[in-house]
């Protein structure tokens, strides 16, 4: 259970998260939406430790994650992972090597230092990018693959830490309608199949109506909105946003045209017939790093 108390983080005179509550009670997948400097983001950055709060407690199990210190505080680090919109990922590293990078937090120093994986970790790190439909690119550098397939290969070492929580930090903001969709589609499919929680930062309504289980409403730095994603209505909206009668959510939607979407399945189902073919270039994939 995660429960967020009074929480508030002050950059000088200003609240970039001002006295916010709310509880999340099992594995759901929750949606923050606001328009930029709502501090969605600086609450993320609470959750992971990577900024400390002003004042609050945010406790997981009846535990308060913002007491942690030094190798506590690590351990939560591995246990909440997080996914940046601009990937993080080390452009001249191969794919396994990146997804391998969320063990960090678990190996000693030196074999950090020289890049040393043991077998066990590269073949996980393989069967999770094969989970993923990525297994072919596992021995490319990351900077030659699109953004999509980026995104992906962060989930997949956000997934190498095996965490409770997973924290996205609007994961879709640089990708393209197929690729969001793909990306959310991910996420969404850890969330149900893995049971773990998934609290993401989005920027478009009806991605959030389609994949959250619930959705969080901020401005300036409070929660105007705790509901349903049916209960976004576009009125909601318009609150959380600060916007007016000539709000159009449409222009921020990533729907996809049916036509492409039906190609997209197409191509999914003729992926899914060549799994089986998958150890193949696992094998060679491990072989060569």
């Amino acid at each position: 259970m995660l429960e967020v108390r009074k929480v508030t983080r002050m950059f000088g005179l200003k609240a970039a998260v001002d006295d916010i509550s709310f509880c999340v009670d099992g594995p759901a997948f929750v949606g923050i939406i606001g328009r930029s400097g709502a501090g969605k983001s600086t609450f993320l950055r609470m959750m992971n430790r990577l900024t400390d709060a002003t004042a609050g407690e945010i406790l997981v199990d009846g535990r308060d994650i913002l007491s942690l210190k030094g190798r506590d505080a690590r351990a939560w680090q591995s246990q909440c992972a997080m996914i940046f919109q601009q990937f993080n990922l080390v452009p001249r590293l191969d794919v396994a090597s990146n997804v391998m990078h969320g063990r960090l937090n678990q190996r000693s120093t030196l074999s950090t230092m020289f890049n040393l994986w043991g077998q066990d970790d590269i073949l996980q790190a393989i069967d999770i990018l094969d989970r993923l439909g990525i297994a072919e690119q596992a021995a490319k550098r990351a900077e030659a693959l699109s953004g999509g397939q980026q995104q992906r290969v962060a989930i997949a070492r956000a997934l190498m830490q095996d965490p409770r929580i997973i924290l996205a930090d609007e994961p879709i903001a640089s990708l393209d309608p197929m690729n969001a969709q793909i990306v959310m589609d991910t996420l969404k499919r850890i969330n149900v199949e893995d049971g773990r929680m998934v609290i993401a930062n989005l920027h478009t309504l009806d991605t959030a109506r389609r994949y959250c289980d619930r959705v969080i409403g901020m401005r300036d730095g409070r929660i105007v909105f705790d509901g349903t994603a049916d209960q976004l209505t576009t009125d909601v909206a318009r609150e959380i946003y600060g916007a007016d009668e000539g709000f159009n959510e449409a222009a921020t939607s990533t729907a996809i045209p049916a036509d492409v979407a039906a190609a997209h399945v197409a191509a999914q189902a003729l992926a899914q017939q060549g799994a089986g073919t998958a150890a193949r270039p696992r094998l060679a994939a491990a072989a060569a790093l």
